[in-house]
C-alpha cells in the first residue's frame, strides 16, 4: 500500500475551462444552464479514492470549478500549492476542441506558478486516437510540464493521483485501448454548491452509457468512446436518483448518453424509474438523446414517457438524403422523420432535433428548402442548428488534415457555430448567412405560434420557456443556447493573449454600448414573447368560467374588481362545477394579476406596440409634444406594466 507523510493533503482541483468569444474574452455567466457531467464523474472518482484510502493516509480533498459560472483565480491556486504539507494538482477536465485555447492559457499560467496540471477531454483523446504523432498544440503543453491524458480514467484515476502526489507524473497517459467497464465504477456526484450556480438547481446529469454503434464520419464519439455501448447498471442509476433526491432535492436529469436508445440496459433503467415515480412517489423527469430509429424499438417510446421522459434530443442532422449518405449516417431515413416525431408527440414527449448546416452538397437555396420541409412536414417542436466542423477525433478531420485541406488553425472556432473550414458551394459569408436564416425561420413568431397552438397543455410552458431561452441566447447573447447562460460577464483582465488588454476606460466604452444593446434586445424579446403568449396561451375551463362570471358581475359593479369579488366568482362557478377548487388568498392575488387582468387584453399587444412605435418616430422627427401627452403615456405605461406582470407570473408559475 502507498505510504506517505503523516497529516499530508492532496488537493485535487477540477476545472472545466470555458472558451474565448470573438473579442478574446472568457465566456462566463452569472448563472449557467447545463452542469458538467465530466466534473460530476471526476468528483465521484476522487471521493472514492479518498474514501477507500487508496493513497494511504493522505487526506484527499476535491474542489470543482466550472469556468462558465466560476472565475478562476490562478494566484489563489498557486498560494494554496505553497502551503506546507499540501500537494495541489489541477485537472483540466473534459476539454473540447473549442475550449483548448483557453485551457492552454490556464495550464501554462499554472505551470509558471509551479502547479501540477493534467489535461484531458475529447480534443486530447481525439488527436491521439487518430494520429500517430503528438499534435503540436499538445506537445507545447507537454514541453511546459503539463500531463496529457487520453481516454477514460475510471480504472486509472487512483494511479494518476498517486503519481501527482509523488510528483512523478508522466508527460502522456494513453488509455484509449483500455475503455472501462462502467457497471461497477463510482457514480457521478451531485455537488449542491455547484448546482446553485445554475438556473435550475434541482437539475443534474448522469452518463448511463458511453459509446455509439453507428459510423458517422463527422462524429468523434465512435473514435474516442468506441462503437460498443458500455453502461451503468439499472440498479446503480436507480440508487443514484434516489440518493440525489433525498440528499439534494435533484429530480430532473439530462442523461448524457450519446444515444440512449442503444444502451442495452434502457428497459431496465426505465423500469427502475417507473417504480421510483409510481411506487416511491418521487417526481423524476429527464431528457435523453436518441437516434431517428428509436421509435421503432418495441416499447421504447411508451416506457420512456412513463418513466418521466419529458423531452428527446434527436440526431436528425439533415433532411437531405444525399448529405446523410455521404456522411455515413445510413441509419437516418428521411421518409421516417415525420413518423418519428409523431410517435414521440403522441406519447406526450416534446422533441428537439439536432440539425447540421454545411454538408458538402448544401447550398443557400437547398438549406432554405430543407428548413421549410423541416418546419412544415417533419414538425419538431424545437431545433438546434450547428455548422459542420471538422472536429478532431472524427474521420472527416483526419481526412482533411491528411489531404491538406486548409482548415482553420484557430481551435477556438471549432464550436460548430463558426466557419472552421472552406465550403465548396457557400462562400463569402453565405454559409454563415444560411445558418442564421435557419434560426430566423424556425424561431420566427409565426412558427413558434403554430407549434404552441398545437402542443399539449402539459408541455406548453416547457416549450415556451425553451423558445425564450433560444431567442435570448442566439440573438441577445450571440451564442448557441447550449453554451450560453444568464447575464454574461466580461472580465477585463482575462483576455486571450493574442488580444491587447484594454484600459479600464477603453473596456468601459466597450461594455456600456454592449449592455445598452443587450437591454434593448431584451425588451424587444419580452414584447415578442408576450405577443406569442397572448396568441397561444391555454385557457383552462376554470378560467373561462370564472372570467365569464366576472364579466356578469362587472355589469352591476361601479368600481374595480377586488380579490373578494374573485373569490365570489370562484364560489359561483364551484356551485355549478363541484370539482373546481377555490384558491387560497395568496393564489387569489396571483389570479387577480394573471387571470383577471390579463383576460382584459385582446389576443395581441399590437395596439401597445403601435403606440410606442408612434412615440419613437415622433421623437426622432423632433416632435416632442408627444411626450407632453402625459395622460396617454401613463395609461399605456400602466397597461404595459400590467401585461408584463401577468406574463412574468405566468412564465414563472406555469399558470396560463
Amino acid at each position: 500500500m502507498f505510504r506517505s507523510r503523516r497529516h499530508s493533503e492532496l488537493r485535487v482541483i477540477l476545472i472545466k475551462p470555458s472558451r474565448y468569444d470573438d473579442d478574446g474574452y472568457v465566456v462566463r455567466h452569472w448563472r449557467g444552464v447545463l452542469p458538467s457531467n465530466t466534473l460530476a464523474c471526476l468528483q465521484g472518482l476522487t471521493e472514492d479514492v479518498g474514501r477507500r484510502k487508496l493513497l494511504g493516509d493522505v487526506d484527499v480533498k476535491v474542489q470543482v470549478l466550472d469556468e462558465m459560472v466560476d472565475k478562476i483565480s490562478v494566484s489563489k491556486i498557486a498560494r494554496l500549492s505553497r502551503r506546507p504539507g499540501v500537494r495541489v494538482v489541477v485537472g483540466l477536465a473534459g476539454v473540447q476542441t473549442n475550449q483548448f485555447c483557453r485551457a492552454t492559457d490556464l495550464a501554462l499560467e499554472l505551470r509558471r506558478e509551479g502547479v501540477a496540471v493534467i489535461i484531458g477531454g475529447f480534443h486530447v483523446s481525439g488527436m491521439l486516437a487518430m494520429f500517430p504523432d503528438v499534435a503540436p498544440e499538445i506537445q507545447e503543453l507537454v514541453d511546459a510540464g503539463v500531463t496529457a491524458v487520453a481516454g477514460e480514467v475510471e480504472e486509472h484515476w487512483a494511479d494518476l493521483l498517486r503519481d501527482a502526489y509523488e510528483d512523478v507524473l508522466e508527460p502522456i497517459y494513453n488509455f484509449m485501448s483500455d475503455l472501462p467497464d462502467l457497471s461497477n465504477v463510482p457514480r457521478p456526484v451531485i455537488n449542491r454548491d455547484y448546482l446553485r450556480k445554475f438556473v435550475v438547481s434541482n437539475f443534474g446529469t448522469i452518463d448511463c452509457s458511453r459509446g455509439c454503434p453507428f459510423n458517422c464520419s463527422f462524429c468523434t464519439i465512435i473514435n474516442v468512446q468506441g462503437r460498443k455501448s458500455r453502461h451503468r447498471s439499472p440498479e446503480c442509476i436507480a440508487e443514484t436518483v434516489r440518493k440525489n433526491f433525498h440528499d439534494s432535492g435533484v429530480n430532473l436529469y439530462f442523461f448524457t448518453d450519446d444515444d440512449f436508445a442503444r444502451n442495452p440496459a434502457w428497459e431496465g433503467i426505465f423500469d427502475q424509474l417507473i417504480q421510483i415515480r409510481e411506487k416511491d412517489r418521487i417526481p423524476i423527469g429527464f431528457m435523453i438523446q436518441v437516434d431517428v430509429q428509436s421509435y421503432k424499438i418495441k416499447g421504447f417510446v411508451e416506457k420512456a414517457a412513463r418513466a418521466g421522459c419529458s423531452s428527446v434530443f434527436i440526431g436528425m442532422e439533415s433532411i437531405n438524403a444525399r448529405n446523410l449518405k455521404e456522411s455515413g449516417k445510413n441509419q437516418n431515413k428521411v421518409n421516417d422523420y415525420k413518423n418519428l416525431i409523431t410517435a414521440w408527440h403522441a406519447a406526450g414527449v416534446s422533441t428537439q432535433v439536432g440539425y447540421i448546416i454545411g454538408f458538402p452538397q448544401d447550398t443557400e437555396e437547398s438549406v432554405r428548402e430543407d428548413i421549410e420541409r423541416l418546419v412544415n412536414e417533419v414538425k419538431p417542436q424545437r431545433a438546434s442548428f450547428f455548422m459542420m466542423a471538422p472536429l478532431p477525433g472524427s474521420r472527416d478531420h483526419k481526412r482533411m488534415v491528411d489531404s491538406g485541406v486548409p482548415i482553420d488553425t484557430d481551435l477556438n472556432t471549432y464550436d460548430s457555430f463558426h466557419e472552421s473550414m472552406p465550403h465548396p458551394k457557400m462562400k463569402n459569408g453565405a454559409w454563415t448567412q444560411a445558418y442564421r436564416d435557419a434560426w430566423d425561420r424556425f424561431y420566427s413568431l409565426d412558427h413558434m405560434k403554430e407549434v404552441l397552438s398545437e402542443v399539449d397543455s402539459k408541455r406548453y410552458w416547457d416549450i415556451f420557456r425553451n423558445y425564450v431561452w433560444c431567442k435570448n441566447s442566439f440573438y441577445n447573447d450571440g451564442a448557441h443556447p447550449m453554451i450560453s447562460g444568464f447575464l454574461r460577464f466580461k472580465d477585463r483582465k482575462t483576455r486571450r493573449a493574442t488580444f491587447p488588454r484594454e484600459s479600464r476606460w477603453a473596456h468601459l466604452k466597450r461594455r456600456i454600448p454592449e449592455m445598452v444593446q443587450y437591454t434593448r434586445g431584451a425588451v424587444r424579446l419580452i414584447m415578442e414573447m408576450e405577443e406569442l403568449w397572448l396568441q397561444t396561451r391555454k385557457r383552462s375551463e376554470t378560467e373561462i368560467r370564472v372570467v365569464e362570471e366576472l364579466a356578469r358581475m362587472r355589469a352591476s359593479l361601479h368600481r374595480g374588481l377586488r380579490t373578494s369579488d374573485l373569490r365570489m366568482a370562484y364560489a359561483r362557478v364551484k356551485a355549478q362545477v363541484p370539482t373546481i377548487e377555490i384558491p387560497s388568498r395568496f393564489s387569489l392575488l396571483r389570479e387577480k394579476m394573471s387571470v383577471v387582468q390579463v383576460s382584459r387584453f385582446r389576443e395581441t399587444r399590437e395596439d401597445l406596440s403601435k403606440y410606442w412605435m408612434n412615440v419613437r418616430q415622433r421623437v426622432r422627427r423632433g416632435r416632442l409634444e408627444v411626450l407632453l401627452r402625459v395622460d396617454r403615456m401613463a395609461i399605456n405605461l400602466f397597461r404595459e406594466l400590467r401585461l408584463a406582470a401577468g406574463f412574468f407570473i405566468a412564465l414563472s408559475t406555469g399558470a396560463n
